[in-house]
């Protein structure tokens, strides 16, 4: 069983936690988190490029020249894709990539990102996370006291904080941090985790996350208890 220490914000350790050792096992299943990540990333895609074909290009109402009689190529239309200024075959058009997967691929994608953070040791558990003021420098400040989490140099380490409800007190006191991203631990997911340098949770959203990581374990109980 894997054990984490547990510090409050002034980088003094206060508990500790076990954790559960059928979700933690230092497993990384690379097949679901390649699938997962494939799929967050093109949900993110826009997909507006556009261009136009022969029947939405400006012109060509009027035959260029007559079918025969001047040795020329016959021709319809000054907007055929065969001409400059035509319109274009085959061409993209405004479209939705969003896809999904089932929620047992997604759900172990999940535990092998959390069990790829914790093999390199990026995982900072902490009591709770309180500031007095939205201010940027509360959290600055927090963050010098832990060794790891402090950013130094130009190019500072991604964070990503796990929380089990949002204050807005910190959500204000991160707006100016290009490198700190915030989320309920109820909806994360694989690319957020693996995208971040550094996993900071407190403890509820510890709880939470393997709450959320057993359930679909329960859902396959139950229906197996109905079916019998």
């Amino acid at each position: 069983m894997i054990t984490l220490p547990i510090y409050n914000i002034q980088a003094e350790q206060v508990d500790s936690v076990n954790l559960e050792p059928k979700i933690f096992d230092g497993r990384i299943n690379y097949g679901p988190m390649y699938q997962a990540v494939v799929m967050y990333r093109a949900n993110k895609r826009k997909g507006l490029a556009s261009t136009k074909t022969r029947g939405e290009v400006s012109g060509g109402g009027s035959k260029p020249w007559r079918q025969k009689g001047t040795g020329r190529a016959r021709v319809g239309s000054i907007r055929s894709p065969l001409w400059r200024s035509g319109g274009v075959v085959f061409g993209p058009h405004p479209r939705s990539y969003c896809y999904t997967l089932p929620k047992k691929i997604k759900l172990q994608a999940l535990r092998s990102s959390l069990n790829a953070k914790l093999v390199e040791k990026a995982i900072t558990v902490l009591d709770k996370i309180e500031i007095s003021q939205p201010k940027t420098k509360e959290i600055i400040k927090i963050l010098s006291r832990f060794k790891d989490l402090s950013a130094q140099g130009k190019r500072k380490k991604s964070l990503l904080f796990l929380l089990d409800h949002i204050d807005e007190k910190i959500n204000l006191a991160t707006h100016n941090l290009n490198y700190i991203d915030i989320c309920l631990a109820t909806e994360a997911n694989a690319y957020q985790i693996l995208k971040a340098k550094e996993l900071i949770l407190t403890r509820q959203a510890l709880s939470q996350l393997i709450k959320r990581l057993n359930s679909n374990k329960t859902t396959k109980l139950k229906a197996t208890k109905k079916i019998d």
